[in-house]
């Protein structure tokens, strides 16, 4: 069985449904197709990425375990995205439903060289360009306050494959500004 890191995210509501609800919704909807939930973070309030583009976003991570290969696995994730009326118009938009796939065990797809090249992607090129294969572990989780702390709540000691330090260790490598963006949201 493989492990899948994932992260969760919405902040535009899909109808009259909240954000919130679309990621408990969409929890629901992974358990198909031999997908098993091992673990749940906590669900957090923090600031759209880029600042400015948008409400404030709902976030959590996943850790999931299944018999899927990354690419059988992202596919399923994607088609959780559409039923719930995620439609991929813009790079770093706002969105009704984000699952990103970010990491499958200690696995580097398709190659480190690729990741390489897209982990020091320059950010105005990352706004405009968008891999055409998986690329694992997620280039960009080490920056991101608001998949590591989510991320840190289920799997703080998973060891990122090619940066050799844990989500913990990223985590707390985050700015102070950075990791006070992130609100955890009343039960």
């Amino acid at each position: 069985m493989n492990d899948f890191l994932i992260a969760l995210g919405a902040n535009l509501p899909v109808g009259n449904t909240p954000p919130k609800e679309t990621l408990e919704s969409a929890i629901r909807e992974i358990c198909i197709n031999n997908i098993y939930i091992e673990a749940i973070s906590n669900f957090y309030k923090t600031p759209c990425f880029p600042a400015g583009a948008g409400p404030d976003y709902v976030n959590a991570a996943a850790h999931l375990k299944s018999d899927l290969a990354s690419k059988d696995m992202l596919a399923q994730l994607h088609e959780i995205e559409a039923n719930h009326g995620r439609r991929r118009l813009e790079r770093w938009g706002m969105r009704t439903l984000d699952l990103d796939l970010i990491a499958c065990g200690d696995s580097i797809l398709p190659d480190f060289a690729t990741y390489e090249a897209w982990r020091t992607l320059p950010l105005e090129e990352q706004r405009q360009q968008a891999p055409a294969d998986l690329v694992l572990p997620h280039p960009r989780l080490q920056d991101r306050a608001f998949v590591l702390v989510p991320l840190r709540d289920i799997a703080a000691d998973w060891r990122h494959p090619v940066l050799k330090k844990t989500v913990r260790e990223m985590c707390d490598a985050l700015s102070p500004e950075a990791l006070a963006e992130i609100v955890l949201l009343d039960v």
